[in-house]
């Protein structure tokens, strides 16, 4: 896979995707009950989440369970001038229509900044590499919001969107922990263990 584009791994990671959710209607309920809630009390209260588009897998179970546990969700929004911000939002508030198939809360919704952040992908690997769709809205907004303080990224996604490895770009922001139907990897862990051990397994 390292041989090929960004763009022609985009396109098969997509189909990728699409076949893990249609194997496994009830993923997102299955994130939700495993999610580890000490995410929720070392990060929170402010959580991020997103409104699932096309095979993405939906956020809104978990996004529930989190709110009744006592956080403070928020959506993204996307601005006129192409920068990200956070919206307040709670489930059974209204959102808006947006460009390509957007759902985002309405441009009065009061800005926050989370501090545990849930993002959609299309691949990861054990550093935390995130493969997105190109647009680098997460990286500008994770960056912007971690030169403020702390910050934890968590992917939600299907087993098979994990690969060996992704290429990276020095604008890349590195996901915290990535957690799935069957689990969680605490990517930050894995960063540490190949920076103490460059020779180790990951390097081979």
């Amino acid at each position: 896979m390292a041989d090929i584009s960004k763009d022609e791994m985009r396109h098969h990671m997509r189909d990728i995707r699409e076949e893990a959710a249609a194997r496994d209607p009830d993923a997102a309920e299955k994130l939700a009950n495993i999610f580890p809630m000490k995410l929720l009390e070392r990060y929170g209260p402010v959580v991020a989440g997103y409104v699932a588009i096309g095979s993405e897998i939906d956020p809104g179970p978990l996004m529930e369970r989190l709110e009744n546990s006592g956080a403070q969700l928020c959506l993204p929004r996307v601005e006129p001038d192409g920068s990200m911000t956070y919206r307040l939002w709670s489930p059974g508030e209204p959102l808006e229509n947006r460009p390509f198939s957007l759902k985002e809360p309405p441009e009065d919704a009061p800005i926050v900044e989370p501090t545990l952040i849930l993002t959609p992908l299309l691949a990861f690997d054990r550093m935390g590499a995130r493969l997105g769709y190109g647009k680098g809205h997460y990286d500008r907004t994770i960056s912007t919001l971690r030169e403020k303080g702390r910050v934890f990224a968590c992917a939600l996604a299907y087993p098979a969107q994990l690969v060996d490895a992704l290429p990276t770009e020095p604008h890349d922001q590195p996901l915290d922990w990535a957690i799935t139907p069957e689990g969680s990897t605490p990517l930050f862990l894995m960063r540490g263990f190949a920076a103490a051990d460059p020779d180790g397994p990951e390097a081979a």
